[in-house]
């Protein structure tokens, strides 16, 4: 079986791990302080504010800013339900706009459109490790007078006209072990704002800046050092692991682009795409879906039921018509891309797909 994705582990994360085990400081110490700088170093950043998820740094990220109820928020419905969780934990709203069709990212020309006097935050996704248009989103942001939070989860190393996402505004990002880098389970938010550090830091900590003195609400979201140690080594391997998932992804665009009836990724020429998917688009998705799972060839559908159609947000009220992101989500399907891709699973995928298509006409 060739999965979508496989985390890259071996014997200097177990070290890495056994080293903070023997040391006996388990919970957040003085690897998560260090995993952070580096952190921060890498993304250009002055500040990394280490946490235990995707979704707690979305949240915290969100809360730092003073986002509450009464707020609106704009972003995509095209992305995991933790970005719209994470703005209606606070008490706050999330307003969809539609996505671009080639990028799979919010739409600037469509943004302005859903700003009202309640909207105090755009929120754009860097989905599949590539940049959303942060030229034209930063300008919208600074025009309105808008907080910029990326949520960039799935985006380490990605870049927007050689600056890295999460530096734009404050940025958020995901250790889940599927992501291009992993600490097992985590998150970072980060930012040049020193004030939305701090507070962030007491936000994940009880509202503490000192122990046992809490001056606001807060949560326990911690990173442990155990996290922080795979995450060390997880990052100075993120380079290599980026150049892996392009190579592949070029490889599967030159095999894959004179099928009939599949779509190839495009990659911005602004952006450095660091494909943490390499997500195709084929209006047969499903019956391709199925015909790899019997060659034994992982697939994922990220994602095939927008937020605002989810019966949860249905219920709330939500109705949007978003055209874009609707389509998309019926046609979109990812193939493994990962640094444990080789060549000759990248050839089984292609004729496997190739197959298909032929069988199909």
């Amino acid at each position: 079986m060739i999965p979508i994705a496989k985390p890259q582990l071996d014997e200097a994360e177990i070290e890495a791990v056994n080293e903070v085990l023997r040391s006996g400081i388990i919970a957040e110490g003085p690897r998560v302080a260090e995993f952070e700088q580096e952190f921060a170093d890498y993304t250009g950043t002055e500040y990394a504010v280490a946490v235990n998820s995707g979704t707690a740094a979305l949240h915290a990220a969100l809360l730092a800013h003073g986002i509450g109820k009464g707020d609106e928020v704009i972003t995509s419905s095209f992305s995991f339900i933790a970005t719209a969780n994470s703005v209606l934990f606070t008490g706050a709203k999330p307003v969809f706009a539609d996505i671009r069709p080639d990028t799979f990212n919010l739409d600037p020309q469509l943004i302005e459109d859903k700003i009202t006097p309640a909207t105090k935050a755009i929120m754009p996704v860097h989905l599949y490790g590539q940049s959303a248009d942060m030229g034209s989103i930063v300008d919208i942001a600074e025009d309105h007078d808008l907080i910029l939070i990326e949520d960039a989860c799935q985006a380490h190393g990605a870049s927007y006209k050689g600056k890295k996402v999460g530096s734009f505004g404050t940025g958020a990002f995901s250790f889940y072990p599927t992501k291009n880098m992993t600490t097992s389970e985590g998150g970072i938010i980060t930012t040049n704002n020193k004030e939305v550090a701090d507070r962030a830091r007491m936000i994940r900590a009880h509202g503490s800046k000192q122990r046992y003195l809490h001056e606001m609400l807060g949560y326990n979201l911690r990173m442990t050092d155990i996290s922080a140690a795979i995450g060390m080594v997880q990052l100075k391997r993120l380079p290599s692991y980026i150049e892996a998932r392009q190579r592949n992804a070029k490889i599967l665009t030159d095999k894959l682009q004179d099928i009939e009836g599949i779509e190839c990724p495009t990659v911005s020429e602004s952006c450095e795409h660091v494909f943490h998917q390499y997500t195709i688009r084929t209006k047969n998705r499903d019956q391709l879906a199925d015909y790899l799972k019997e060659k034994e060839i992982g697939s994922g559908i990220y994602y095939p039921i927008p937020i605002h159609r989810q019966p949860y947000y249905k219920e709330l009220g939500y109705n949007d018509n978003l055209l874009v992101t609707e389509k998309v989500s019926r046609e979109v399907l990812s193939l493994p891309v990962h640094p444990a891709v080789t060549g000759d699973d990248i050839t089984t995928i292609s004729n496997a797909i190739k197959q298909w298509s032929d069988a199909k006409c």
